[in-house]
Order: structure tokens, then C-alpha cells, then sequence
């Protein structure tokens, strides 16, 4: 990925993130007054005054000089959707303001607002990273992909050197004041098992004190087979005695953050058996316990050329 859309897309996504931190707190209720104000500042300051700023005054225009026309088109539609959306920060402006300053009855209008401007740029970071951003990737040499990420820094810096990091260190306050959960929340137990043994990989997983707590496929034919007898053994009673003290090495390194993979290959008759552990970290780091998959990766060691949907 060109760094240029790699830092143009870190800002979609951390704005995401924080569009849903603001749908959390409106769909609690009454959402406390410094949030919302907080929330307003960060989308005009840095949404609309900064990164729509990296787009227009550094991609855009150089998008335009590569041949992309800004009459019509994808890049057309996006001018107008910027545009779009700082009328709606305009609408949200006097809400905002009279709701910090305790005025409840405007409550309703401010969620609609808020879920109309929050809906326009949900589908237009969608429009760029999937249409627009591959479409300058193409269009763009290395040297004005250079000059992007250049435009980029030099926007920023505009703002104040440390712009990029105190904004997002506001995304994460509001995330955590929003109470924002895992996309897993959205799904019950039933659901995320189906998904779970639906994967062409083999899942199994130790927790942090090295007790199996789950596995995948487990009505369905497996590589490794396993039955639910070994939920609740000590991992290390699930390998030959000859290869625990590498068990105990991977799992103790994982503890310990000294790496974060391990990975091993075997033949078994026409398969080819790809095996890795994972750590599994917790949003603060903490160790959860180790992931394995196993996959045959037979198949797909034959691919060749490209299959485009």
C-alpha cells in the first residue's frame, strides 16, 4: 500500500471509530454535554480542517493534472460530498452549542444531524478507499506519491507539529467515553461459532494459563483430530512429551512480548500443513492466552497468475 493512502486511510478508519463512539452515547440516551463538544471540535478541526484538507490541496489536485477530471467522475463526487459534509457541520454547529450550553429540546434534531453526517462520510471514505484511492494509485508516479505524503505532513504541520497525534489521542478519549465494543459484540454465540467453523483454517485456543478453552470444526473432519475431552487439559498434555519444552518456549516468549508468531510446516500425504500460534493480546496488551491454526495450504502453494471476482 502507498503510504500516502496508508496514512489517508489510518484517518478513515480512526474517524470511524469515533463516529461510533458518538452513535453509542446518542443511542444511550443523553450524551454528556463535554462529549458532544468534543466531538464537534474533532470533526471540524481535524475531519473537515485537516484531513479533507490533505485531499483537496495535495491528491486532488495532482489526481486532476494525471488526467482525472474534477467535472464528473469519482473525484467530482468526492468535492461535492466535502462539500456536503461541511454543511451538515454548519447544521451541527448551533445543536451542538446550545446542547453544551444545556438546552435538552434540541436533543432529537442533533442525533438526526449527527446520523446524517456520520452516514454521508461512512460512504465516502467507503468511495475512496475502494474506488478513488486505487484509482490514483495507478494514476500517480512515485514521485507524486512523494509529494502527497509531503502535502500530508506539511497539512499537519500547519495545524501544530504534534496535529496527527493529539487528534487521535482525542479519537481515543472519545472511544473510550463512547464505550466502543469489538465488532464480535454484534454477533451471538451461534452465529460466531457458524463463522468460526466456516474458516478454511483450524482454530484452537489456550488461555493465559495454558488450559485449552476451545476448538473449532469440532463436528466436522480435521486435520489434527481432537474431541472435546481435551477442554480444560493443560496444553502441554496435548503434545508428545518430546516437544513440550518448545511448547513451554513459544507460550513463555509470547508472555513475555518477545515475539509474536511461531510457525511450522509439514507433509502429511497430500497435504502440505501450515501451523502457527498466535499471542492474544487484550485492547491493553495484556496476554489472553495463544491462538494455533492449522490449514493445508496445499492448494494454494499451486495457484498461479490471478481469478478477479
Amino acid at each position: 500500500m502507498s503510504e500516502w493512502k496508508d496514512l489517508l486511510m489510518r484517518d478513515h478508519e480512526t474517524t470511524e471509530r469515533v463516529f461510533d463512539a458518538g452513535e453509542q452515547a446518542f443511542a444511550a440516551g443523553k450524551p454528556d454535554p463535554t462529549m458532544v463538544k468534543d466531538l464537534f471540535r474533532y470533526f471540524v478541526e481535524y475531519v473537515d480542517g485537516c484531513h479533507n484538507k490533505k485531499e483537496e490541496n495535495h491528491l486532488f489536485p495532482l489526481l486532476e493534472e494525471r488526467g482525472i477530471p474534477s467535472q464528473g467522475g469519482p473525484l467530482a463526487v468526492m468535492l461535492q460530498e466535502h462539500a456536503k459534509s461541511k454543511e451538515l457541520l454548519a447544521e451541527l454547529k448551533p445543536l451542538a452549542d446550545a446542547y453544551v450550553d444545556g438546552d435538552d429540546s434540541v436533543l432529537d434534531k442533533l442525533s438526526r444531524t449527527y446520523g446524517e453526517y456520520t452516514t454521508l462520510l461512512k460512504q465516502h471514505f467507503w468511495k475512496e478507499n475502494d474506488i478513488l484511492y486505487p484509482m490514483a494509485e495507478q494514476a500517480l508516479s512515485q514521485s507524486d506519491a512523494d509529494k502527497v505524503v509531503e502535502g500530508i505532513a506539511a497539512t499537519e504541520d500547519a495545524l501544530s507539529p504534534d496535529a496527527r497525534s493529539r487528534y487521535y489521542e482525542l479519537a481515543d478519549d472519545l472511544m473510550r467515553r463512547g464505550q466502543i465494543k469489538d465488532l464480535a459484540h454484534n454477533l451471538d454465540h451461534d452465529m460466531l461459532g457458524a463463522i468460526l467453523n466456516t474458516l478454511p483454517v483450524e482454530l484452537s485456543f489456550v488461555d493465559a494459563n495454558d488450559t485449552v478453552r476451545y476448538f473449532s470444526h469440532e463436528n466436522l473432519p480435521k486435520i489434527f483430530p481432537r474431541t472435546r475431552g481435551a477442554i480444560g487439559m493443560q496444553v502441554q498434555n496435548c503434545h508428545p512429551q518430546k516437544s513440550v519444552h518448545l511448547v513451554n518456549e513459544i507460550l513463555a516468549d509470547f508472555k513475555a512480548g518477545k515475539r509474536e508468531v511461531a510457525e511450522f510446516w509439514i507433509d502429511a500425504g497430500d497435504k502440505k500443513v501450515h501451523i502457527r500460534y498466535w499471542p492474544v493480546r487484550g485492547a491493553d496488551g495484556e496476554y489472553l492466552g495463544c491462538l494455533e491454526t492449522v490449514q493445508d495450504i496445499a492448494d494454494i502453494q499451486k495457484l498461479r497468475g490471478e481469478k478477479r471476482l
